[in-house]
């Protein structure tokens, strides 16, 4: 598992403190999405969907900064959108790094080599580059011809100027397992310090609703490309158990408020991939979201979902409170074969309420922190 030793060592602490603590709920990483915005228009992102008052709205470094602070968590993911597109990214990294916060800075890499000299190499800072799969698949994904090797060739930049790259990939049905295999084959040929993968969330908005995996069809995926990678390395950052609950040897519910979301709009409810809401703050997010109506057998919009920021958390609660197990699996690897750990019961789920028209509505009218008209074109022409 490539990741850091300092960097598990003081995650698992922070988890160890917060049971010593007593608190049932925590959060592990902070999901920062200071704009929405993007200069990519992916048929499976439900993220862009927005009218330009919205889309032109940004969280100041001030409030980015605050909502660390305020959430506590000892890593900081931030996606979008594309961050790169917010003028004040290197104010808010640099300010997220001086606190000590793991930072993962989430970006298509397009504008990647023209904003380097922003950032810092640093052991709390990687950049986290999204490919979908190699050429092929990703510029599909992208729906853009020539944005792998745009991105291929930034990773190369950064990694040469002293920073650690890792990759983000979602994968879609449809994909066969060899080409999985090949990419991360790419990834550890190419320097690659860690491979963040996930099957996709079927956003509500997404303009292609027919590639996101079921429940089943991801974990038979996951077995197939985990059969062809058992004498290889991939670097591949994930637990041993959220890689075995791929597979489907864990039978696990989601951990929500793992991955608290912090965005223009307030804290999402309930989670990064779900927006239902928003809570004015972290405590109210934590202290007044019903958590019982989401998950999967709780929830239609949850059924198929096994995405890492809903599952990592409740991998890494197994893994503490059974260390002797998560030795076993990192050891014997993931199992391939045999029966399934028994599935979660679907049929008392409440019915999925659509509720995107309603808020985008409320919210594109209410006071907004957004860039002037002049600030965001030329933003987003960068």
């Amino acid at each position: 598992m490539p990741v850091p030793v300092r960097q598990q060592a003081r995650v698992a602490a922070y988890i160890l403190k917060q049971k010593l603590l007593g608190r049932e709920r925590y959060p592990l990483v902070l999901m920062l999405e200071p704009l929405f915005r993007c200069n990519l228009a992916c048929a499976g992102c439900g993220k862009i969907d927005y009218p330009d008052p919205i889309l032109n709205k940004r969280l100041s470094v001030d409030e980015c900064l605050a909502a660390a602070d305020e959430c506590g968590a000892p890593m900081v993911a931030i996606p979008g959108g594309e961050p790169l597109l917010h003028k004040e990214i290197g104010e808010i990294v640099e300010g997220l790094v001086a606190r000590k916060k793991y930072v993962s800075l989430c970006t298509n890499a397009l504008l990647l080599e023209k904003k380097l000299h922003l950032f810092k190499p640093s052991p709390y800072l990687f950049f986290s580059v999204h490919l979908d799969g190699l050429k092929e698949e990703h510029d599909k994904s992208v729906c853009q011809e020539g944005v792998f090797d745009r991105a291929v060739k930034a990773i190369k930049a950064a990694q040469a100027a002293g920073h650690t790259v890792n990759v983000n990939a979602t994968i879609f049905d449809g994909t066969a397992a060899n080409r999985v295999a090949d990419f991360l084959d790419f990834c550890e040929d190419s320097g690659i310090s860690g491979v963040s993968i996930s099957p996709g969330y079927a956003y509500e908005r997404a303009p292609d609703q027919e590639h996101f995996l079921s429940r089943q069809k991801t974990k038979q995926l996951f077995r197939d490309i985990f059969a062809r990678g058992k004498d290889r390395k991939w670097p591949i950052s994930h637990s041993s158990l959220f890689l075995d609950f791929l597979a489907g040897n864990q039978t696990y519910q989601c951990t929500p408020w793992g991955m608290p979301t912090r965005n223009i709009f307030g804290w999402q409810r309930p989670c990064y991939l779900l927006g239902e809401g928003y809570a004015p703050s972290f405590s109210a997010l934590m202290e007044e979201t019903e958590w019982e109506q989401y998950g999967t057998g709780n929830y239609e919009k949850c059924a198929d979902c096994m995405a890492h920021c809903g599952y990592e958390p409740t991998a890494a609660a197994d893994a503490l409170a059974h260390p002797i197990k998560a030795l076993m699996s990192s050891i014997r690897g993931v199992k391939t074969e045999g029966d399934m750990a028994p599935e979660i019961d679907l049929s008392a789920q409440r019915p999925a309420e659509y509720m995107f028209e309603k808020m985008v509505e409320k919210l594109a009218v209410e006071p907004s922190n957004s860039a002037k008209p002049s600030e965001s074109k030329q933003s987003d022409a960068a």
